[in-house]
C-alpha cells in the first residue's frame, strides 16, 4: 500500500513543483509558491488550493483569486434543441445586434455570475443569434467561451508542452524550433538512457531539457556553452529531481581547441582573480593615507574625533569581515568551477561520445567540425538551424573532409486539421516552417600514408607469360 501511495504522489501537485498553466492554446510555466499572486491571461489568482490535486485538473477562478476544481457540466442542458437559420445572408454585422453593454457585463462579473451564465445572457440579448446557422451559432459560443472563460488547467511539464509553450509565446528565444522538429532531433540523435551525449544549445535550454528527459537520469550529458556560463531557463521549467542534475556536466566551447591540442590546464587558477585582488589591495593602500590626512587636520578636531574612533574601527572590522567572506565565497565558486571543468574535460578526453546535438543561433559549421572529433565511430549527430544555407555549407564541408556517411538535409512540414462533423478541413493559420535538420553518422577514417611509403610497399607488377595454345 505504501508503494501505491508513492506512485500516486508523483501525479499530484505539490508545493514547490514546476507546473504549466493552460487555457486554450496558451501556456505559461510557473512554480507553485505559497501566497504568490499569479497573473495569467489578464486574471490573477493563487495556486495554494491546487496542492494535493491531480495534474491535468481544471480549476475555476473564484472571487478573491482562489481556485476550485471545476465540476463536470450537465450534458442535458447543452443538448437542448435550438432554433437556427438556414443561412447567414441576411445578417448584417453593424455592431447593434447585442443589447448588453460592457458595463452590464462587468456588473454580471461583480455579482459572481459564471462564464456559462454570462454567455447565456449574451445569447438571449442577441437579436441575430436565432437567425444564424447551427455552425455559426457553435462558432459564436466558442468565441464567447474563449473570451469570458475563467478556468485554468494545471499540467505536468513535459518536452512537448514546453516546446509548444515557447513556440507559441517566445519563438525567437528557441530559434523558432517547432516541437515536431525537436522530436525528429531526439530520434535522429538516438537519445536513450545510459548514453553519453554532447549538446550545444542556445535555445534557452529547451533542447538540453528534452535530452535529459529522454535519458531519464541515466548516462551523462555534456553541455557545451558559449560566453561566461550556461543558460538553463528551460531546464528549470522541467522540474527534474536532484539525481537528474548529477548526470549534467558543462564545458565552455572556447576551451575545445586547447583540449584537442592537449594544452588545456584544468588545475591552474584564474589569473583574473589574482589581478582583481592585487588591484583591491593597491586601492586600499592609496585610500589609507587620504583617510589619515583627513582624520588629523588640527588639534581643535581631536575632541570630536576621539568619540567616533571606536565606531569607525567597528565599521572597518565589519567591512573587512564582509570582504573576507566575499573573497572566500569567490574562492569556493572558482574551485567548484575548476572541478566541473576538470570532470567534463575527463569525459571529453576519451572521445567516445554516443551522440551530438547542435541547436544554436551561431553558425554551426566550426562548432560541428570541432565537436565531431569527440564522437566514437558509427555514432549519430544532428544539427538544427532556422535557415538552410548554413547547413548546406556544413554538408559540403563534411563531404570534403570525410569521416561521415548517410548525410541528410531535411525539413519538416506540419499542418493542423479541424475535425468536426461536416466541417473537417485544414486550419487556415499554420506555421510556415519548423527549421532544417542536418543529420549523419560518423565513421572511422584511415590515416593517409605518404606517397613514398606507398611506392616502397607496393609490389612490382608481374609480367604475364603468354603460352602458345595453338595446335
Amino acid at each position: 500500500m505504501a508503494d501505491n501511495g508513492d506512485e500516486d504522489s508523483q501525479y499530484k501537485i505539490k508545493e514547490g513543483d514546476y507546473v504549466v498553466l493552460k487555457r486554450g492554446d496558451i501556456y505559461k510555466a510557473m512554480q507553485i509558491q505559497p501566497r504568490k499572486k499569479v497573473i495569467f491571461e489578464k486574471q490573477w489568482f493563487f495556486l495554494d488550493n491546487a496542492v494535493d490535486h491531480l495534474y491535468s485538473t481544471t480549476f475555476e477562478i473564484m472571487s478573491g483569486g482562489t481556485l476550485q476544481p471545476k465540476k463536470p457540466k450537465d450534458t442535458a442542458s447543452s443538448n437542448d434543441a435550438k432554433e437556427a437559420g438556414t443561412d447567414n445572408r441576411n445578417i448584417v454585422d453593424d455592431g447593434k445586434s447585442q443589447k448588453l453593454t460592457r458595463d452590464d457585463i462587468e456588473t454580471f462579473k461583480e455579482q459572481g455570475l459564471k462564464d456559462q451564465e454570462i454567455i447565456q445572457q449574451l445569447i438571449e440579448n442577441s437579436t441575430t443569434f436565432r437567425d444564424k446557422t447551427e455552425y455559426a451559432q457553435a462558432k459564436y459560443i466558442k468565441k464567447k467561451k474563449k473570451k469570458y472563460e475563467n478556468t485554468v488547467t494545471i499540467l505536468k511539464p513535459s518536452c512537448r508542452i514546453l516546446a509548444m509553450m515557447y513556440h507559441g509565446r517566445e519563438p525567437g528565444k528557441i530559434c523558432h524550433l517547432r516541437y515536431d522538429t525537436l522530436a525528429q532531433m531526439l530520434t535522429l540523435a538516438n537519445i536513450h538512457a545510459g548514453s553519453k551525449v554532447l549538446v550545444f544549445d542556445t535555445c534557452a535550454g529547451l533542447v538540453l531539457g528534452a535530452v535529459m528527459e529522454r535519458m531519464g537520469g541515466y548516462g551523462s550529458v555534456i553541455q557545451m556553452y558559449p560566453g561566461g556560463g550556461p543558460v538553463r531557463a528551460g531546464v528549470e521549467s522541467f522540474g527534474f529531481p536532484a539525481h537528474f542534475h548529477d548526470m549534467l556536466h558543462e564545458f565552455p566551447i572556447c576551451h575545445v581547441n586547447p583540449l584537442l591540442a592537449g594544452t588545456l590546464d584544468t588545475t591552474a587558477k584564474d589569473p583574473n582573480a589574482d589581478e582583481k585582488q592585487s588591484n583591491k589591495a593597491t586601492e586600499e593602500e592609496q585610500n589609507q593615507p587620504k583617510a589619515e590626512q583627513q582624520g588629523s587636520p588640527e588639534e581643535r578636531s581631536m575632541e570630536t574625533n576621539a568619540g567616533d574612533d571606536a565606531g569607525q574601527e567597528q565599521e572597518k572590522k565589519e567591512k573587512e569581515k564582509r570582504k573576507e567572506a566575499k573573497a572566500q565565497e569567490k574562492k569556493v565558486k572558482l574551485e567548484e568551477k575548476r572541478k566541473k571543468l576538470a570532470a567534463a574535460a575527463a569525459l571529453l578526453e576519451s572521445r567516445n561520445a554516443d551522440g551530438l546535438v547542435i541547436a544554436s543561433r551561431f553558425h554551426p559549421c566550426p562548432v560541428l567540425m570541432g565537436l565531431l572529433k569527440f564522437l566514437s565511430p558509427s555514432r549519430p549527430f544532428v544539427v538544427y538551424s532556422q535557415y538552410k544555407e548554413p547547413l548546406i555549407e556544413c554538408y559540403t564541408k563534411l563531404r570534403e573532409h570525410g569521416g561521415t556517411v548517410n548525410l541528410r538535409l531535411t525539413d519538416t512540414w506540419l499542418r493542423h486539421y479541424q475535425v468536426l462533423p461536416n466541417r473537417t478541413h485544414p486550419v487556415l493559420l499554420m506555421s510556415g516552417g519548423g527549421g532544417y535538420l542536418l543529420s549523419g553518422t560518423t565513421v572511422a577514417m584511415d590515416r593517409p600514408k605518404p606517397a613514398g611509403s606507398q611506392r616502397v610497399e607496393e609490389p612490382a607488377p608481374k609480367r604475364l607469360k603468354l603460352t602458345d595454345t595453338e595446335g
